[in-house]
């Protein structure tokens, strides 16, 4: 009997560790509004490009998380269509993904709070970090038509940008590896 209230203290002190480190440990969530954003210092290298609005008749994508997010990137490149957008990845007031077919970048801005959405774009290749800029206001996307090597991945770093000052803040989060070329 000793051995079973045993085995039940340490399943309930291990679920409350695991729930303590759950809350203390989980960035904000795109939707969730951020007390003190932290400033981020960017490498002097870094290329800031400003996105253009999307072209008309583009399919846009959707500025609302997915329910099933996160999701496996390989299963959504291999089930949707050419022009889909993949590394979905949002943060505190912005939102971006990759389209393999054009390699375009988008910028998805979802709060009014004076900032624009940033989306960092980095290769496993070594070419310079590029980040596109939104600054067409809330509720919109920013595109930024790029040309990346077809045999190398990008990643996707979203965080906002300050326009008046030239700087980045976090909350931020990074997408996984994504292959240009759209094949996993």
């Amino acid at each position: 009997m000793r051995e079973n209230w045993r085995i039940k203290v340490s399943v309930l002190a291990g679920a409350s560790a695991l729930a303590f480190s759950a809350l203390t440990a989980v960035p904000a969530a795109a939707d969730e509004a951020v007390e003190d954003l932290q400033e981020v210092q960017m490498p002097a290298d870094v290329k800031i490009v400003e996105g253009l609005a999307p072209a008309a008749g583009a399919d846009i994508p959707s500025l609302e998380p997915t329910a099933d997010a996160p999701f496996s990137a390989a299963a959504a490149a291999k089930a949707a269509p050419a022009n889909t957008c993949l590394g979905s990845t949002a943060a505190y007031g912005v939102t971006g993904c990759f389209q393999h077919n054009g390699d375009i970048v988008w910028a998805g801005d979802t709060k009014k709070d004076g900032m624009s959405a940033a989306v960092g774009v980095y290769t496993d290749y070594g070419r310079a970090a590029e980040v596109c800029i939104n600054k067409l206001g809330v509720n919109t996307w920013a595109t930024c038509d790029k040309d990346y090597r077809e045999t190398g991945n990008v990643r996707l770093r979203v965080l906002r940008y300050d326009g008046d000052t030239g700087k980045f803040y976090q909350p931020e989060s990074w997408s996984g590896w994504i292959p240009v070329d759209g094949k996993y």
